[in-house]
């Protein structure tokens, strides 16, 4: 099942993310079940990242590498992962999270450029009803 959550940035725009449950169904779940939750914000290369969010789950499904605008849950630093570009890590041409991560969905926003504006700054996931 897909399911459209917004990520509320103060003074800057949402960004809309699409869950999918197919390959990742208990992280889904467990995302979907803290809702609404508030969390920091970092920047590695171009890939968003929270703190600490409320999900607790183990690997699921794990992938070492990601695609394009993939959505993801990082098990070892229970953060949600916002790819949109290449990461400090791994080969030419691939997206490598620092660890294994659960992909979740994608970024749905139409104007993506508003993740290159992200910095450190608090953002708050809510489901789009």
């Amino acid at each position: 099942m897909k399911y459209t959550v917004q990520i509320k940035i103060a003074n800057s725009r949402s960004i809309a993310l699409e869950l999918d449950d197919t390959c990742s169904p208990n992280t889904v779940n467990d995302f979907l079940k803290n809702l609404p939750f508030t969390v920091d914000l970092n920047v590695w290369g171009d890939e968003i990242y929270t703190s600490k969010s409320p999900i607790s789950q183990p690997e699921e499904n794990a992938k070492s590498t990601v695609e394009l605008n993939d959505v993801a849950y990082w098990p070892t630093g229970k953060a949600i992962c916002l790819f949109y570009g290449s990461t400090p890590i791994g080969n030419p041409g691939e997206i490598t999270p620092a660890s294994p991560v659960n992909v979740i969905g994608k970024i749905v926003s139409p104007d993506k450029t508003i993740l290159n504006d992200v910095h450190s700054e608090r953002a708050t996931f809510v489901l789009q009803s």
